[in-house]
């Protein structure tokens, strides 16, 4: 199985408190059960968030069946997905390079060793 590697970027509110709050909510098994499945259905094989400051990098393995426009249609028809990301646009702000409605950005590789 051929797989590849996408990372993005997003930026949190920077609210210590808020931070706080996107943490727990993404701590170890506390994730909506709807929204990891979700995840997976997509062809996202593994998922990683890191934080620092108020900036997050996300790093996704995806498998052949991953598009991004996939995962937005299959998104848009899921109204527990729908209802996380309001609960997730409390936490998360939009990057200045982000287009309307988009949080997540992607990022381009310039180094590998």
């Amino acid at each position: 199985m051929n797989t590849n590697r996408i990372c993005c970027a997003c930026d949190l509110v920077n609210e210590p408190q808020l931070i706080e709050e996107y943490k727990a909510y993404h701590a170890q098994g506390k994730a909506w059960p709807e929204i990891t499945e979700s995840i997976k259905s997509a062809g996202i094989l593994d998922m990683e968030i890191y934080l620092v400051e108020n900036h997050l990098f996300m790093i996704m393995e995806v498998d052949e069946s991953y598009s991004a426009e996939r995962k937005q249609k299959m998104d848009a028809l899921n109204p527990k997905v729908q209802e996380w990301e309001k609960v997730m646009w409390k936490f998360q702000q939009a990057m200045p390079s982000a287009k309307a409605g988009e949080k997540w950005v992607m990022m381009d590789k310039i180094f590998k060793l």
